[in-house]
């Protein structure tokens, strides 16, 4: 019924219904979910699983660094599922919308389902991918002036997401859903400005204490 609500609201306003195109659709789509429930109820198990075959071949650096990010992404992924499952019925009321007027809205059920799923699971890792940017630090890969240097690229992106995925009428859901983004963005910067300062400073001491001049 969750699921199934946001075509309840669109059916009040036009001739909106989902389809079961085969006998055994509904039975097979029930434990779709099933299984997609059982996966996401299960994952500390499973992640711990992954977690304890990996942690052995790492350097005390390196588990460092992945649980960091373990614990740090798996509540921000769930943040973002939360945020994506509260646009859903914008998303699909303002999608529904472009249909000529006077037609029917008539949706397969498994196809709406993957929608769904995957506009959740879209947000989520959205809400993630500033922890890649501060793990891409880290280690080396990105340093903080060249995160902040595509700022105005990841605000522009993050608008027009927000735009995409709520009806422009509701500002307000917009701004829901872009301000914790734009926000996890710029502290990602700011941890990555602070772990090169923490960096160069380790360095300059290494080189002070070695006696080697400095390097420019």
């Amino acid at each position: 019924d969750q699921i199934s609500g946001p075509i309840t609201e669109v059916a009040k306003s036009r001739n909106a219904v989902l389809n079961f195109s085969q006998v055994t659709s509904s039975f097979d789509l029930r434990m779709q979910i099933a299984i997609y429930v059982g996966i996401f109820l299960s994952s500390p198990i499973w992640l711990y699983q992954i977690f304890a075959f990996l942690v052995p071949g790492l350097t005390g650096k390196e588990k460092r660094y992945t649980f960091g990010f373990f614990f740090t992404a798996i509540p921000l992924f769930l943040a973002g599922a939360a945020a994506g499952w509260y646009v859903l019925p914008h998303i699909v009321t303002l999608l529904s919308s472009f249909a000529p007027e006077g037609s029917a809205s008539i949706m397969d059920a498994k196809d709406y389902l993957n929608f769904v799923l995957k506009l959740v699971l879209a947000v989520g890792v959205a809400f993630v991918l500033p922890v890649f940017l501060v793990l891409l630090n880290f280690i080396g890969i990105l340093s903080a002036k060249a995160i902040i240097k595509g700022w105005r690229l990841a605000i522009l992106s993050i608008t027009l997401f927000t735009a995409i995925a709520t009806p422009a009428a509701d500002v307000f859901s917009m701004f829901l859903l872009a301000i914790p983004m734009v926000a996890l963005y710029f502290l990602a910067v700011g941890i990555a400005f602070w772990h090169d300062a923490v960096g160069a400073k380790r360095q300059r001491r290494l080189e002070s204490e070695l006696g080697s001049p400095g390097i420019a």
